[in-house]
């Protein structure tokens, strides 16, 4: 049964959309589910910001049909480089799922944002990861602000990285072996020469 209400509400929401459309209607999925502008809904968030956020929302909406579904959630996970398990995936669309859709509006896609500004997310949460590094610096704008934001964001990851830190603190050793090894060569050349002056 719960199939067909899933499949049912998807059809109807399609339906409502078409009709929107074919009567010339600006379609917006916020305004529609909530009937609160998405400015006024989430006051806690700048203009500039939630503009932001809407462009990464975009970013990440391959299919570009205005939802986070399962796959382009998983793709843009990976490409944050957090990636997560189906089942994982899944709870992080059901924590923020309020029409039970099985994917991501924009405005759901907010919420994520809201909810981790508030603590609401446990650290080690999917979502948490996502709002963490999808976060906007909205302070820095322009080239060098998207500049810094991203040299930010790789030393963010860099200095979580255990393993990138393991193969340097490797790569160390090493270079410092070989330097002890050219400069006990180079003595003993030093003292096999002084041995050979003497006989």
């Amino acid at each position: 049964m719960p199939a067909d209400n899933e499949l049912t509400a998807k059809l109807s929401r399609r339906l409502d959309r078409n009709e929107a459309l074919e009567q010339g209607q600006q379609v917006s999925n916020t305004y529609r589910t909530t009937g609160i502008s998405i400015y006024s809904e989430f006051s806690e968030f700048s203009r500039k910001q939630i503009k932001e956020y809407e462009k990464a929302f975009k970013k990440y909406d391959a299919g570009g049909d205005g939802y986070l579904d399962l796959e382009e959630l998983k793709v843009t996970m990976e490409r944050l480089a957090a990636p997560q398990t189906h089942l994982s995936l899944k709870a992080m669309i059901k924590e923020v799922d309020e029409d039970q859709d099985g994917k991501l509006s924009f405005r759901e896609f907010l919420l994520v944002f809201r909810k981790a500004a508030s603590g609401e997310l446990p650290e080690d949460s999917g979502l948490c990861r996502l709002a963490a590094l999808t976060d906007i610096d909205v302070g820095q704008v322009g080239v060098n602000g998207a500049a810094n934001f991203f040299e930010s964001k790789i030393e963010e990851l860099t200095k979580t990285s255990k393993f990138e830190a393991e193969i340097r603190e490797e790569q160390e050793m090493k270079k410092r072996e070989l330097e002890m090894k050219k400069l006990r060569r180079a003595e003993f050349k030093e003292k096999a020469s002084l041995f050979g002056q003497q006989n």
